[in-house]
This record gives C-alpha cells, sequence and structure tokens, in this order.
C-alpha cells in the first residue's frame, strides 16, 4: 500500500513522463530479478542432478541442502544490498576494505585457513565455508568507485596515483594462497571500475610500468600452471593430450547433442567429469539439457547484461552508482564467459564457478548480492526524484 501511495503521490508532483521511466525502470528491475532467478533455479537442479554420484548415497543430498542453505543465506544478503544507500557504502568502503585485507592475513596463518588441494583459500565456520577473496569482486571495484568520485571534485593529478595502488595491498594475499585467476580477476575489476569512471589513460601506463616488475615475481608460472597450458595447447592437435577435465567435459557436452540425455541422466558425472557440480556445471548442462539447455542459459545471461544496462542507463556516467553498478554486472557476465570457455576448452582449464548455477558458497553469495547492489544503485536516483 506504501508503494501505491508513494507512486500516486510521486504522480501528482512529479511530470507525467518522469513518472513513465521511473515504472519502466521498476520493470526492468523486476525482470533482472526474474532472469537471476531463472539462473538460479538451473543451478539448483543442476547441483542436485550433478552432485550424484556411481555410487548414491546419503552425501548425494548434502550438496544439495548446503546449496540451498547458502541460496538462503545469500538471498537475504541480496536484499539487504539493494537497500544500502550509496552514501553509506562511500563512507564504510575503507572499512570494508580493510576488513577484507584483515580476513586475506588470518585466512594464510596455520591453523586457521583450510588447505585443499594445496591451496589455503578458505575459512570454515562448522559445516560452512567462506573464501574472503570472492569478497575482493564486490569491495576492490567499491574502493575504485569511491576513489574515482572523489578525487574527481579535486581533479586528477599525480598526487592521486597513490590511493589507486590501494589492491597491492590485497593482489600479493591471494596470489600466495594461491589463486592466480582470482589474483588477475580482482585486479581487473578495480582497473575496470577506475576505465568506467574515466581515469587519465597516463595513469594506466604509469601505475602498469610501476606495477610490471611485482606483479611478475608473484605471478610466475608454477610448474603445475605450465602444465596446463602445455595440455591446452597441444589439445588442439590431439584431443587425447588434453588436460583430464577438458576432455572429460568436451565428452560431456558433445554427447549431449541437441536435446541432451534428460536430466539426471547424463554419465560423464558418475565420477568422470571432475568438479562436475562447481565450475564444470555448464559441462553437465550440456549434456543433460543438450545444446538448447546451453543457449538458453547464454540467452539468459545476454539478456540479464542487456537488461542491467538498461536500468542502469538513466544515471550520468560520472556518477558513483554507474561506474559501480556497471562495474559488477560486467564481472558478473566476463565471469559466466570465462566458465563457459573454460568448459568449452577455448582457454587453459582454471577454477572459475558460473554464477548463480556452480555449488558453492562464497560465490552465489556474493554473485547474489551483487545483484542486488545493482539493482539499489538503479534505483537510488529515483528515491531521491520521490523525496525531492
Amino acid at each position: 500500500m506504501n508503494n501505491v501511495a508513494e507512486f500516486h503521490t510521486a504522480e501528482k508532483i512529479l511530470p507525467s513522463h518522469v513518472v513513465s521511466e521511473s515504472a519502466e525502470r521498476d520493470n526492468l528491475r523486476r525482470l533482472m530479478i526474474g532472469l537471476v532467478a531463472v539462473l538460479i533455479c538451473i543451478g539448483v537442479q543442476m547441483v542436485q542432478s550433478a552432485s550424484l554420484t556411481s555410487r548414491p548415497s546419503e552425501q548425494d543430498s548434502v550438496f544439495l541442502s548446503k546449496h540451498l542453505t547458502y541460496l538462503a543465506v545469500s538471498l537475504l544478503f541480496g536484499f539487504v544490498a539493494s537497500r544500502i544507500s550509496t552514501g553509506w557504502l562511500q563512507k564504510n568502503s575503507i572499512t570494508l576494505f580493510g576488513g577484507l585485507v584483515f580476513l586475506l592475513t588470518i585466512l594464510l596463518v596455520p591453523g586457521i585457513g583450510s588447505r585443499i588441494n594445496g591451496a589455503q583459500r578458505w575459512l570454515r565456520f562448522g559445516g560452512l565455508s567462506l573464501q574472503p577473496s570472492e569478497l575482493g569482486r564486490i569491495i576492490l571495484p567499491l574502493m575504485a568507485a569511491t576513489i574515482i568520485c572523489n578525487r574527481r571534485a579535486a581533479g586528477f593529478s599525480l598526487s592521486t596515483v597513490p590511493a589507486t595502488l590501494m589492491p597491492l595491498l590485497i593482489l600479493p594475499l591471494v596470489a600466495i594462497e594461491p589463486d592466480l585467476g582470482a589474483t588477475v580477476f580482482l585486479g581487473s575489476g578495480f582497473i575496470l571500475a577506475l576505465f568506467l569512471g574515466g581515469w587519465p589513460l597516463r595513469y594506466f601506463i604509469g601505475c602498469a610500468l610501476l606495477f610490471i616488475p611485482a606483479a611478475t615475481s608473484l605471478l610466475i608460472l608454477k610448474p603445475y600452471q605450465m602444465e596446463r597450458i602445455r595440455g591446452f595447447m597441444a589439445a588442439w592437435q590431439d584431443l587425447s593430450q588434453a588436460p583430464w577435465q577438458v576432455r572429460q567435459s568436451l565428452l560431456s557436452i558433445g554427447s549431449g547433442g541437441l536435446k541432451g540425455t534428460g536430466i539426471g541422466g547424463g554419465w560423464q558425472k558418475l565420477s568422470y567429469l571432475p568438479e562436475a557440480n562447481t565450475d564444470f556445471v555448464f559441462a553437465v548442462i550440456g549434456e543433460e539439457l543438450g545444446l538448447l539447455g546451453t543457449m538458453t542459459v547464454c540467452f539468459v545471461w545476454v539478456a540479464l547484461f542487456l537488461t542491467g544496462r538498461a536500468a542502469l542507463k538513466h544515471l550520468p556516467r560520472t556518477s558513483f552508482e554507474w561506474i559501480f553498478g556497471t562495474t559488477l554486472l560486467l564481472q558478473l557476465v566476463l565471469q559466466a564467459m570465462a566458465n563457459i570457455a573454460v568448459v568449452t576448452g577455448l582457454v587453459p582449464p582454471k577454477g572459475v564457478p558460473h554464477p548463480f548455477i556452480s555449488y558453492g558458497g562464497t560465490n552465489l553469495l556474493v554473485s547474489v548480492t551483487a545483484i542486488g547492489l545493482i539493482i539499489g544503485m538503479s534505483r537510488s536516483r529515483d528515491d531521491q526524484n520521490l523525496e525531492a
């Protein structure tokens, strides 16, 4: 009732075209939520299907129950994020950044962080886990958008460059976990926000010259990473030489054909396809839902990107809301593209979960929260018009 009353009040005060545009953006936001809901529903179904093993047991249902728990928490965080004001985000960006540095630091302390397959990336709380580096997908773009908006008012100068080097406190901590993919992705998100905000090109070049030596020492490829790249290159000449994950992934997608084997009817997930319910869940979609299923997922992502852009279009390109919201939207789409590229053998194998679809706690939490923030950014100026 309050929303209806506010709408009619606004209709009396504001010009009709302003009210019409606001209503159109409300519809766009609802469409965004609907598209995300489609991806989430696909994710729930495929996590349940991909978690099946060749020896059925109670463990098969554990993944689904945990995923639903993560989803419930994520939806709560997403709703709260959609209600957070831009002023609060800008004011507390430094605090959130400091919290991320703290979590990444204690993660590396022996006995606190959990080490799995040689990587120490998770903090565990009972039966749940948190991957702090994933939080950087929101916090680093937030810092970049805050910096760019604050510095623009005073004018860009060399004295503002040190503020853009703040990721140097984060990226080395992620790189030594080790997690090369996350390091590159987080750095790219920060740079993307600066680029969208209009940071001068000369400063990008200057910072790159300073950063390259340090980056080179941190990101020197390890033997297992070189092996992945060599296997990827060999796969284009002889599929039998491809890494096991890529080979099984391509077999999964290829065996699905046009319509797939049906939900639950795939065989590759039964101990053949590694990480079937996480990083390679898109391959399970290809096997069980076929080309139609994979193309549907791609179509939904394209629609989500276009809808998100349209919802943010009314914002000034120099505003905090547009810079931050657009960066979050692009990050989600680029991560989905990266996951599909890995699964289809277009890039060397790397652990990249599919947003909203892959099993996992922190990735789902961050993805849903990002959508909540995008909705909040797109609605902020409408709320200001109503209050005015």
